[in-house]
């Protein structure tokens, strides 16, 4: 009877009663092996707090982020021709994009929304590397070039966060054609006399690099960011010699004179800020959410009794 009390009938309460831990509570940083646990990660930008090493983020998350408690309005984008090429290689470009879509929760590789950032109206949008590979599509050239229209229609600075591995090759020559029409976009914008900055995270490669990523009044990168035409690799094998060491990445082009600046994702919001009123000649942010306080005389202080 002990048996049965003492280990029987706790075996199976503790079977029955198991609670499921979800799997995605901790993440491996890619980068040194740490396990980082989720709402950590997620309050950190999905950057490590041990490495620093800069992990994927979706232009939600990031958007979050970025404008004021998290509040913005989407930008609506016209919606090209679904399959102009009926492509098909594995499979069926619309399955492609629907399970995209599914795997993301986006319909597109981009989001454009307007807000405000430390009380600084802008215009952003924001790639998405995980739809599939945030390949420059004609959603894509239509959401830059509403991006555009939409900044100078309010009369507002466009911040543009890119992560691309380049053209999307399921829309062939239409894919390619984004490349003119997105500078032109950015033509406008110069046109209007309204800044446009560009945030080149990880990876951003091909025809993205050689069109609307590389055309802002300010280049910023986040650290060991890949930004090029080519892949390292790629060139290797090319030209058969070895590459310098960090080649292609954030630091190496902002040695050699690539890029503006490079800053952490937890530091952007402040940098973006301080450049953007620079840019508009406006006076600098107030930290906080209060307004500056006034020059005002300090009140004397109160006669000491005499005794």
């Amino acid at each position: 009877m002990n048996w049965i009390t003492n280990y029987v009938r706790p075996r199976i309460n503790s079977i029955f009663s198991r609670r499921e831990v979800p799997e995605n509570l901790w993440t491996k940083c890619d980068e040194c092996g740490t396990m980082l646990f989720h709402r950590e990660l997620s309050d950190n930008l999905n950057v490590c707090t041990n490495c620093g090493h800069h992990m994927a983020i979706t232009p939600r998350a990031r958007f979050d982020a970025l404008f004021d408690g998290g509040v913005y309005n989407e930008v609506d984008v016209p919606e090209p021709l679904a399959d102009p090429l009926h492509f098909r290689d594995q499979k069926k470009y619309p399955d492609r994009m629907k399970s995209a879509q599914k795997s993301t929760g986006e319909k597109e590789a981009m989001l454009v929304a307007h807000g405000e950032i430390g009380r600084t109206p802008i215009v952003a949008a924001c790639q998405d590397f995980s739809f599939m590979g945030g390949s420059m599509g004609m959603y894509v050239g239509n959401a830059i070039i509403a991006a555009a229209e939409k900044a100078v229609e309010l009369n507002r600075p466009l911040v543009l966060f890119s992560a691309a591995g380049g053209a999307r090759m399921q829309e062939g020559i239409l894919s390619l054609m984004q490349m003119p029409r997105t500078t032109v976009a950015v033509q406008m914008l110069k046109e209007a006399g309204l800044p446009y900055i560009v945030v080149l995270t990880h990876p951003t490669t091909g025809g993205v690099t050689a069109s609307y990523a590389m055309l802002g009044d300010v280049q910023i990168a986040e650290p060991n960011a890949l930004i090029c035409f080519a892949g390292p690799r790629v060139i290797e094998q090319t030209i058969r010699e070895k590459l310098p060491e960090g080649f292609q990445r954030a630091e190496y082009l902002l040695d050699h004179g690539m890029l503006d600046r490079v800053t952490p994702r937890t530091e952007m919001r402040d940098e973006l800020i301080t450049i953007i009123r620079m840019l508009l000649a406006m006076p600098p942010a107030v930290m906080g959410d209060l307004p500056a306080p006034e020059d005002e005389a300090a009140p004397e202080a109160p006669a000491k009794p005499k005794k």
